[in-house]
C-alpha cells in the first residue's frame, strides 16, 4: 500500500480507491446507504489533507453478484441507478462489475469449473448463501459458483484499477475473494464498530455496533 501511495505523491495525481458496492433485499436507496457514503467522503476529506490532490473513489456495483443471489433485473437497475446519483453527488465514479468482466481478455479464456474452492472460506460462503441467496440450486451450490465467479472477477477489478487500493468492508478472511495485486483496505462501513454492509440493513436501520475494532472486521457477507 505505501508503496502506491507514493507513487500517487511523486505524480501528484489522486490516491485511488475502489471498492465493490452490492445489493440486497431493497430495491431502493436507504438511510444506510447515504450514512455509508458520507463516511467514504470523510475518508476522501482525509486524505486531502494529507495529499493536496486529494482521493478519487470509484465504487463498483456486483450486478453479477445481485443476479447470482436472484434478484429481479428491475430491482437492481433502481437500486443500483439511485446509488450512482448520490455517489456522485460526492464525486465518487461507478460502474458495473459485469462490464469490467466483459470487457477484460480474462472474460471468455476463463470458465467458472476451473476453480475449486477453499476449505477454510466454503463454509463462511455457504453460511451467507443461506441469508442472501435465491437464485436456482441450493445454497451449498450457489456458494461454490459464487466463488468461482470471483475468481474471474478479481482479475478483471486488476486489470482495471491496477494502482488502485482496494476497499472492503469484509474482514481479512475474506482475502481470497478480492483483486490479488491490489492492496487491500479494510475498514468499517458506516462509522467505527459498525458490522454489517449497508445495502443489507433495512430502510431505516440503526447500524449495529461492536465494542472492539476488531470484531467488526471479522463480520463478512456476500456482496
Amino acid at each position: 500500500m505505501l508503496a502506491f501511495i507514493a507513487r500517487a505523491m511523486r505524480q501528484s495525481n489522486p490516491l485511488s480507491f475502489v471498492l465493490y458496492w452490492g445489493k440486497g433485499p431493497r430495491w431502493t436507496l436507504a438511510t444506510p446507504d447515504i450514512q455509508c457514503l458520507d463516511f467514504l467522503a470523510r475518508l476522501a476529506d482525509r486524505v486531502e489533507k494529507a495529499h493536496a490532490p486529494g482521493a478519487s473513489l470509484n465504487l463498483i456495483f456486483t450486478d453479477t453478484h445481485a443476479r447470482h443471489n436472484g434478484h429481479a433485473e428491475i430491482d437492481i437497475n433502481r437500486y443500483f441507478s439511485e446509488v450512482d446519483i448520490a455517489a456522485r453527488k460526492r464525486g465518487f465514479d461507478t460502474c458495473l462489475l459485469g462490464d469490467l468482466v466483459r470487457g477484460s481478455e480474462i472474460a471468455a479464456g476463463k470458465e467458472l469449473h476451473d476453480e475449486n474452492v477453499p476449505q477454510a472460506v466454503l463454509p463462511m460462503l455457504i453460511a451467507s448463501a443461506r441469508k442472501w441467496y435465491r437464485g436456482g440450486g441450493s445454497c451449498e451450490q450457489g456458494a461454490i459458483i459464487y466463488y468461482r465467479m470471483n475468481m474471474i472477477e478479481r482479475r478483471a477489478v486488476d486489470m482495471a484499477f491496477p494502482w488502485s487500493i482496494f476497499i472492503t468492508f469484509n474482514g481479512s478472511e475474506f482475502r481470497a475473494l478480492l483483486p490479488q495485486h491490489l492492496p487491500i483496505f479494510y475498514m468499517y462501513s458506516l462509522r467505527r464498530g459498525t458490522c454489517i454492509k449497508p445495502w443489507f440493513l433495512p430502510l431505516h436501520a440503526a447500524p449495529c455496533t461492536a465494542q472492539s475494532p476488531g470484531w467488526a472486521r471479522a463480520q463478512g457477507d456476500r456482496s
